[in-house]
């Protein structure tokens, strides 16, 4: 009976053995797939419309232009209103960031300790404006599968104000649905909405919708007049252009 018993749980300890390597395995080429999806296109620029909800529900309104080139570089810069036109931020390779006030007429390097604060009083930090594949940023893990989605725990690789985000991903296409960020203590501290849209052969992020569960105020981004593939060069990524 021992030695039936002892060959059961031998059998089960080899059974989980295999189960979790296969979890990470699949969780690393969701979030693979996810960053594929996310960053397909050579290059995008397009227009956003940005909409600030407060908790009474007014609304504030701006706009601004965003271009990126691959999986690395992206140019984020306010056109109105006139209080907010020129502000703009540029992300590099290996976690470079800058910051451009035209009151300042200077620009300024975004330090690591400081890409948690909020980017021109959206509801977005700074990480979350950063053009870096989340395979890069985040260890995951594969929570459930469900129907139509797959649920990834995603751990922070380096410094982050985040312990975790909990994304949830279309299982048929791999875009993102949901992102809920939860802070050191564990709590849930923001919650992001996607919704997508097929652009000729990409998929758009039509629309984020952040909201800060604190603050209960939330931004949304509404993405218009989106092209792929135009052509754009790392000089259209540099500081120079970015204080133009």
């Amino acid at each position: 009976m021992k030695a039936i018993i002892h060959s059961a749980l031998i059998t089960i300890m080899v059974l989980m053995a295999g189960i979790y390597p296969a979890n990470a395995q699949d969780a690393s080429a969701i979030i693979k797939r996810m960053d594929d999806v996310m960053y397909s296109p050579k290059d995008m620029t397009g227009k956003n419309k940005i909409v600030l909800i407060d908790k009474a529900g007014k609304e504030e309104v701006r706009e601004a232009t965003i271009q990126q080139k691959g999986n690395d570089k992206r140019m984020f810069r306010f056109t109105a209103p006139a209080s907010q036109a020129g502000i703009s931020v540029l992300s590099l390779p290996d976690d470079v960031m800058y910051l451009y006030l035209p009151a300042f007429g200077k620009e300024r390097r975004i330090a690591t300790s400081a890409k948690n604060q909020n980017f021109a009083g959206t509801d977005f930090s700074y990480d979350d404006m950063e053009s870096k594949p989340f395979s890069a940023k985040y260890t995951p893990k594969l929570i459930e599968a469900g129907a139509n989605v797959f649920t990834l725990e995603l751990t922070p690789m380096t410094q982050s104000d985040y312990s975790k985000i909990v994304v949830t991903i279309n299982k048929t296409n791999f875009y993102p649905e949901a992102m809920d960020y939860y802070d050191k203590g564990n709590a849930k501290i923001k919650s992001a909405k996607y919704i997508f849209n097929k652009v000729g052969n990409y998929w758009n992020a039509q629309e984020i919708e952040m909201t800060d569960l604190k603050k209960n105020h939330k931004t949304k981004m509404q993405m218009s007049d989106v092209k792929y593939d135009t052509g754009l060069t790392d000089e259209d990524f540099t500081v120079r252009k970015l204080i133009q």
